[in-house]
């Protein structure tokens, strides 16, 4: 039985892939040009930045990618903001009428921050894609829901507290977050990094940090709630990589001393076994387990580990020097 799900499991993301993959022939150079050469272009006039981003280019694939290269590299995440609204939200956690009301009137401060300081939160992110799409006549929406860190969504869901975007090519649709993709928050200071996985990630991928409030916004996918909750921290190094964690399943494991764990994930790039390890923390120290039977297949990895010494662990998965998965490992006397 363990066989036929995991072939199963393999099978439906094997078709996740597929669907990411239908633009690899696509050269998106010429986009990112152009969004290079808009760079610093105000968001006072939107149709004419919609018209400059898009009218050189044949298809809408490249006219989406210059359209979201551009609000990633010239939009920066506003931190105060989002704790503004992250307070707000608790406040009224259980009061909905009194946030929707505040919020619709906070949005109309936060709408002018954009337009002024091109800064913003990730509401703000997904109206300007959502808006540049318009103007390019590309059909585009914004997906509430929740996005799963260290912090929040771990073990249970808490409130909703990420949005994104879902655009729809050659009558498909696909999945992407222009926030995440901008970069990241280092000691509460924004940090510009752009990454590219989060730029029409793969379903099953995408829903290991992100769960859509309608549940149609999975896409084909059919994670469940509990499956968000409970699956292996990653992380945007994990985009990065194209990297699937699939086994184990549950970020928290609990099992006996000198029993077997196996570890498997699904890889859309090249891995290299030699960049695979998986370690623990000492303080600042790092420390690596012994890794053994290590398989690399079509892009299925798999290996095995053996804890010998018992204890609890924050295990990480590595490939380089990126953490790509986190997992929580209690190891009992036999």
């Amino acid at each position: 039985m363990k066989n036929v799900f995991a072939y199963f499991f393999i099978f439906f993301i094997s078709i996740g892939y597929a669907q990411v993959s239908d633009f690899n022939t696509v050269n998106f150079t010429r986009a990112d040009n152009i969004a290079k050469l808009n760079e610093g272009y105000s968001l006072e006039n939107l149709p004419l930045l919609a018209h400059n981003l898009t009218y050189n280019l044949p298809t809408d694939v490249e006219k989406f990618r210059a359209i979201y290269t551009w609000v990633c590299n010239n939009i920066k995440s506003d931190i105060r903001q989002d704790d503004i609204v992250t307070n707000k939200r608790k406040k009224l956690k259980n009061d909905s009428i009194a946030y929707i009301k505040w919020n619709n009137e906070y949005k109309k401060i936060a709408f002018k921050k954009l337009l002024k300081h091109k800064k913003t939160m990730c509401t703000g992110y997904a109206y300007l894609i959502k808006e540049l799409c318009f103007l390019a006549n590309i059909e585009c929406k914004i997906i509430d829901g929740y996005g799963r860190t260290v912090n929040s969504n771990v073990d249970a869901l808490d409130m909703a507290n990420h949005s994104w975007n879902a655009v729809k090519l050659n009558n498909k649709w696909y999945l992407c977050d222009a926030t995440w993709s901008s970069g990241y928050s280092s000691n509460r200071i924004f940090i510009k990094d752009y990454n590219d996985g989060y730029f029409l990630t793969d379903p099953v991928l995408f829903a290991k940090n992100h769960y859509p409030l309608d549940k149609k916004w999975l896409l084909y996918n059919t994670t469940t709630e509990m499956d968000f909750v409970t699956s292996p921290l990653v992380y945007g190094e994990t985009f990065e990589h194209k990297i699937i964690p699939i086994s184990p399943q549950q970020m928290s494991v609990k099992t006996k001393i000198n029993s077997e764990i196996d570890f498997s994930f699904k890889t859309l790039k090249e891995t290299d076994n030699n960049t695979i390890s998986l370690v623990y923390y000492l303080g600042t120290k790092e420390y690596a387990f012994s890794i053994y039977d290590v398989k690399n297949e079509n892009g299925f990895v798999e290996f095995k580990n053996k804890f010998t010494k018992k204890g609890s662990y924050d295990v990480h998965l590595k490939i380089g020097n990126d953490v790509v998965a986190t997992y929580t490992i209690m190891i009992t006397k036999s």
